[in-house]
Parts: C-alpha cells; structure tokens; sequence
C-alpha cells in the first residue's frame, strides 16, 4: 500500500483526537470540576490533547514532503 494512504488514515485520525482531547480539554477547564493527573497536576486530556497536535504536525510535514516528489 501507498505511504501517503497511510499519512492520510494518521493525520484523519489524529485531527478527529484533537477536536476529541479539545473539546475534552475546554470542559475541564470551563466546566464542573476537574480531573488531574496525580503525577503532574495537570488535567490528563491536556496530554492526549499534546500528542494528537503532535501527530498533525508530523503527518502534514510527511504529506508536504511526499507531494515534493
């Protein structure tokens, strides 16, 4: 199979785990009550929120560098 239907299927997933982790996100902090992480401190969708904005970033950078070619 093609790597770019794969960069495609990784950068679907992860926008629909932003908006996900988002709107997750914006309920623990304008919402009742949060949750934290017992380690850090901080509300633990913050870091699902991190790694799917993380995994945009990589996969548009692949798609953009696969479209060069």
């Amino acid at each position: 199979m093609n790597p770019k239907i794969f960069l495609k299927i990784i950068f679907a997933i992860s926008v629909i785990g932003v908006l996900f982790s988002g709107s997750l996100l914006y309920q623990e902090f304008f919402g009742e009550g949060t949750i934290a992480c017992p380690s850090f401190g901080y509300p633990t969708c913050l870091y699902g929120f991190a790694m799917y904005i993380a995994l945009v970033i990589v996969s548009l950078a692949g798609l953009f560098r696969m479209r060069k070619f």
